[in-house]
């Protein structure tokens, strides 16, 4: 017998840009068991954003206090910005036997993994660089001031993919959400 996994959860991993919003929303809306936790930043709001989708954004000193309050499971500074998981949001999910499933940075899974040691990772991968710059463009609207800045940054993320539980290379969404689904669906069995 298989045993269950005392806090479900799927973290989703992978350079800015490569498509883990995506995947994760399109798995909210697929998987009524599944609970997408909605993250705290400081980062200035993108053009198609609204508060609590695809963030809470708050100041930096709101932030500061719900870090010296014990509001966050884990935070980090990336790209110069705030993100901070809540305590409250997963364990609400779990009280209600949903699995959590989040978009996180490479910091905040490994520190989401040394208190949820039991947790799903998965690294969503661009095709190759130069892809993963067009997309940034893209969805920025131009070249953003930190490109450079964040297309090294994906590159040293992107050499801790093989640390993963999976690793899925986003060439083609349809195709790639299709693995995706089939992960999901294995954590849900699993609960």
């Amino acid at each position: 017998m298989t045993s269950k996994v005392m806090h479900p959860m799927i973290l989703v991993a992978g350079p800015s840009g490569a498509g883990k919003s995506s995947f994760v929303d399109q798995a909210v809306t697929d998987f009524s068991e599944l609970v997408d936790i909605v993250t705290n930043t400081t980062r200035p709001m993108r053009a198609g954003e609204s508060q609590g989708h695809p963030y809470h954004f708050v100041s930096k000193e709101m932030f500061r206090q719900r870090i010296d309050a014990g509001h966050f499971v884990e935070w980090a500074e990336v790209h110069g910005n705030l993100y901070g998981t809540p305590r409250d949001q997963m364990e609400k999910a779990w009280a209600e036997g949903k699995v959590v499933i989040m978009d996180v940075d490479v910091q905040g899974v490994r520190t989401l993994r040394e208190h949820f040691p039991d947790c799903t990772t998965v690294f969503i991968l661009p095709p190759d660089i130069n892809e993963l710059r067009q997309r940034v463009r893209k969805r920025d609207g131009g070249a953003p001031a930190d490109l450079d800045v964040r297309m090294k940054n994906a590159e040293i993320e992107m050499k801790e993919a093989s640390d993963y539980d999976f690793q899925l290379v986003n060439d083609d969404f349809s195709k790639t959400y299709t693995q995706f689904k089939k992960i999901v669906d294995g954590v849900i069995k699993s609960r």
